[in-house]
């Protein structure tokens, strides 16, 4: 999937088939549902899972919560706006 692929499927009620739990949780945080994001960021253990945990904490606003993730991913804590970090994380995780 590119990220234009990934930014058409947006238009769509519920992400595409296929995506990580990662692309999920970044997939809903785009269409405004934080919950299901976060609950889908929760299902990956891993780094990528980490990372975007990190940027929906630090986008509700718990920044100490949002350090720790970060520091999980094994990422600096982000100082981009959110829509910047929101991008760089969907092009890394596309690949």
């Amino acid at each position: 999937m590119t990220l234009d692929e990934f930014r058409e499927s947006l238009n769509a009620t519920e992400p595409p088939a296929g995506l990580t739990h990662a692309l999920a949780a970044l997939w809903w945080d785009a269409k405004g549902d934080w919950a299901r994001a976060h609950e889908s960021a929760q299902q990956d253990e891993g780094k990528d899972g980490s990372w975007v945990h990190a940027y929906l904490h630090r986008k509700e606003g718990d920044q100490g919560n949002a350090a720790y993730w970060y520091s999980r991913a094994g990422k600096p804590v982000c100082r981009e706006p959110l829509d910047a970090d929101w991008m760089r994380i969907v092009r890394v995780l596309i690949g």
